[in-house]
C-alpha cells in the first residue's frame, strides 16, 4: 500500500506541476490556443490562482512525506486538489464541456485515494 501511495502521488504532483506551471507561466493566448479556451474567457487572475493552487498542492503531496516534516499536510494538499477537480467539473459542466470530466474523475479520484491511504488506520510503513 505505502508503494502504490508513493506512485500514485508522484504522479498526480507530475500532472499538477505540469498543469499549474503552464497556467502561471503561460501567456492566456498560448493557453487557448493549447485547448484552454476557458483561460481566455476569464479573469487572468484566476487562471494564475488555479496555477498556484495546483503547483502548490504537487509540492505538498511530495514534501511534507518525504521530508517527514509535518506529514499530515500531505492528505490535505490530496483534499485541496480533490477540491479543485471538483470545481473543476461544475464549471466544465456549466459551460456544456463534459467531454473533459473524466479527466477531472480520475485525478480527482486519485488525489481521494491518497488523502484515504494517508489518514486511514491501516499500517503503510
Amino acid at each position: 500500500m505505502h508503494v502504490l501511495l508513493w506512485i500514485v502521488q508522484i504522479l498526480l504532483a507530475c500532472a499538477f506541476a505540469a498543469s499549474g506551471w503552464m497556467k502561471l507561466t503561460q501567456p492566456i493566448d498560448a493557453l487557448a490556443q493549447s485547448g484552454l479556451a476557458w483561460a481566455a474567457q476569464v479573469p487572468l487572475a484566476l487562471v494564475r490562482f488555479i496555477g498556484i493552487s495546483e503547483l502548490l498542492g504537487a509540492i505538498g503531496l511530495i514534501v511534507p512525506a518525504a521530508a517527514r516534516i509535518k506529514p499530515v499536510l500531505t492528505p490535505l494538499a490530496a483534499l485541496g486538489l480533490l477540491t479543485i477537480m471538483i470545481l473543476a467539473m461544475a464549471f466544465h459542466l456549466s459551460r456544456g464541456e463534459a467531454q473533459v470530466l473524466p479527466i477531472n474523475l480520475v485525478l480527482g479520484g486519485l488525489a481521494a485515494f491518497v488523502a484515504w491511504g494517508r489518514t486511514s488506520k491501516v499500517p503503510v510503513r
